[in-house]
């Protein structure tokens, strides 16, 4: 991968103003060029640059003009073949040949976007769901379902502790064990317990420094830390944004750990994932916060709109891409060097996201890649990173170009696609494409063997239905092999999960209709079978090779929600699936696993999953519901752990031991799962 690289011209002037995967599991250096002391703000993205839950956006294409305020001098950044991570670049996404067309190409884009009152979305507003008139629906195929066909396998916890979404690709999180030892973050402390005997003895307590909501991951003797912070001040910003820290610790003797290096970076944490010993940190970049101006009693709009130009012209890379401080030194650095941002060529909100690369025990020495454009939706898997954007809307499907007149959207309703390889700490692109519809989280992409699969909701671009979308790599591109569609006619994805050769995907509007998608050929997906139920699952775990668990919510068949809900499914064949059982809870109740994975652990010798249940979205009381499988029923008992705001952080840690800690609040003590 390129190294980060000395860029001249980003000094800123001042200025005024699941067999394989759904088991839960577990360089080069970069030179440190010194930038000048800023004093942009950065605002949070209005309207055009919103980024939501379901995903963010990507930037609009390359488009270089002439400036009122060109970019200071630089010489072109070039790299070998061997390093540069965008050498199959293509026309969506593609580096720049300096610091100057990497700069005009963030200026030429953002003076679509801005007006009278800032930064304008009428344009370019991310599309969640639109109503279109209904169509026919899905038709299962049974000729598929037969003794060959694939079948889900049971996962288990990673070796951390950590429910996650790949195995081998470990996530953070508050609590993280090596078997021995657990740690936990608490308060801002980084606690650090012996499990191995009778009971859990705390051993120390070390200040995260100054970290809003950290999680942590274990990567041997060593736990890197990631949270928000407020930027130091050689990166403070005349409006104080948050910013994320990274520091690492020594703990090889948990008695005292030690902090080893702290980074600043004055951008958004995204996610982070460890490949081994390898720590990946995905952060984002909206768009600036600069000196506008609005229309009022002095100011008529046109005047206001000219005023805003000019400071988008008048804007330098200090104000687009991140930079860092190491606690150590206190000098600002950027982050990412020019020849190393690509930019799309779709039309798109604008924002850098950039992924700086280290092994867990040398921070220092990162290496990092950016895309020009902001997103929230990344997926790992042990090979590769996949972005995705949300699709766009103008409303009417058209946009506004700088020269002020209206043309077609052809990016309306459409998400783009971007994949990179992982090797060691290189980052590399190796495709892109576009698929019509929308992307709703990392869970609705997976990687394996080379393919691409995406499970899509629908936009303007597509009927009112979902489908299951499989890509193939080829020379740069994302090329569509196959796909599945009607899949939920005027519903939503709720849950997707994911194996060899085999998908299921739950959609839901007034009832749950489970789907099985055979994906053993990935030129000809076929859905096997549905099951059509009151309620959804949020969120599926395999535990065994012939059933499901769903955790989500109950429903009456109009579709109106009662409490939380799991369900246990029998996919022996994939034609007609069956619920086999249920347990429903208390009105009101939620499934912390539905929107947090995390509160959900698999007991495979005890045949037992534990799930965090709340009283409903205040979340004041949280339990423990043990469910046993056994003669095709869920045996349910349930435990009342936490109170108040510490019902999110409930986890249950599986030890090779064959005990399980349950940490909640200020208790962290061995569960009696039987």
């Amino acid at each position: 991968m390129a190294r980060a690289r000395n860029c001249p011209c980003a000094a800123r002037e001042p200025r005024g103003g699941l067999p394989r995967h759904t088991c839960m599991t577990t360089s080069h250096p970069t030179s440190r060029p010194t930038a000048a002391p800023r004093t942009r703000r950065r605002g949070p993205l209005l309207a055009a640059g919103s980024v939501l839950a379901v995903g963010g956006v990507f930037g609009a294409g390359v488009l270089v003009g002439q400036h009122d305020a060109p970019p200071s001098p630089a010489p072109p950044h070039s790299a070998s073949p061997a390093s540069d991570p965008f050498r199959l670049a293509n026309a969506d996404l593609a580096p720049v040949d300096s610091c100057e067309e990497l700069l005009a190409s963030y200026q030429e884009r953002a003076l679509e976007v801005v007006g009278p009152w800032g930064w304008e979305g009428g344009w370019h507003h991310p599309l969640l769901r639109s109503p279109i008139a209904e169509l026919a629906g899905p038709q299962a195929t049974a000729g598929r379902a037969d003794a060959a066909a694939p079948t889900p396998r049971a996962a288990t916890s990673s070796a951390t502790g950590t429910n996650v979404q790949e195995e081998g690709v470990d996530e953070p999180d508050t609590v993280k064990t090596d078997g021995s030892l657990l740690l936990r973050v608490r308060d801002g402390d980084l606690v650090i317990h012996d499990v191995t005997g009778t009971a859990p003895r705390e051993l120390s307590r070390t200040v995260l420094p100054e970290m809003e909501q950290p999680e942590v991951l274990l990567v041997g003797d060593t736990v890197v830390a990631l949270g928000t912070t407020s930027p130091p001040d050689s990166l403070r910003d005349e409006v104080d944004t948050p910013a994320t820290r990274v520091v690492t610790l020594d703990v090889s003797d948990p008695v005292a750990p030690e902090v080893v290096s702290e980074t600043v970076y004055d951008a958004t944490l995204v996610t982070a994932r460890q490949h081994g010993d390898v720590v990946r940190v995905v952060v984002r970049n909206d768009l600036p916060d600069l000196d506008f101006r609005h229309p009022d009693d002095d100011r008529d709009a046109r005047t206001a709109q000219r005023h805003n130009e000019d400071q988008v012209r008048a804007s330098t890379l200090a104000d687009w891409l991140p930079s860092f401080v190491d606690e150590a030194d206190g000098e600002a650095e950027q982050a990412v060097a020019c020849a190393d941002v690509a930019v799309p060529g779709a039309t798109s909100p604008l924002g850098t996201l950039t992924t700086v690369t280290f092994h867990a025990d040398d921070a220092r020495e990162r290496t990092t890649v950016a895309v020009a454009a902001a997103t929230d939706v990344a997926y790992f898997s042990p090979d590769r990173l996949h972005l995705a954007t949300a699709p766009m809307m103008s409303g009417w499907g058209w946009r506004r170009p700088s020269d002020g007149r209206f043309a077609p959207d052809p990016d309306e309703g459409r998400s783009h696609l971007y994949s990179f390889a992982l090797e060691g700490t290189d980052t590399a692109f190796v495709a892109s494409g576009r698929v019509d519809g929308s992307v709703r989280d990392r869970w609705s992409m997976d990687s394996v063997d080379g393919v691409l699969r995406v499970a899509v909701g629908a936009t303007t671009a597509t009927g009112n239905f979902n489908s299951v979308v499989t890509f193939a790599e080829d020379d740069g591109r994302l090329v569509e092999r196959g796909r599945v569609d009607r899949l939920g006619v005027n519903e939503e994805i709720k849950a997707v999960r994911w194996f060899d050769d085999l998908a299921f995907v739950v959609t839901f509007r007034q009832v749950d209709p489970l789907y099985a998608v055979d994906l053993s050929d990935p030129t000809d997906p076929t859905l096997l079978g549905e099951l059509k139920i009151p309620g959804f699952s949020e969120y599926l775990h395999p535990v065994g090779p012939h059933r499901l668990i769903g955790i989500g919510q109950d429903a009456s068949r109009s579709g109106a929600l009662r409490g939380a809900q799991a369900a246990l499914f029998l996919v022996t064949d994939l034609a007609r699936p069956r619920r086999l059982d249920t347990v429903t809870y208390p009105e009101g109740t939620q499934a912390g696993a539905g929107t947090d994975p995390r509160q959900f652990t698999w007991l495979p010798e005890r045949r037992t999953a534990l799930t965090v249940v709340t009283d409903g979205w205040v979340g004041r009381t949280a339990w423990v519901s043990a469910l046993r499988l056994a003669g095709g029923r869920l045996h349910e008992t349930r435990t009342e752990v936490a109170h108040g705001h510490d019902v999110g952080d409930v986890r249950l840690v599986p030890l090779p031991s064959g005990d399980v800690v349950l940490v909640a609040g200020d208790s962290v003590e061995f569960f009696d799962v039987d």
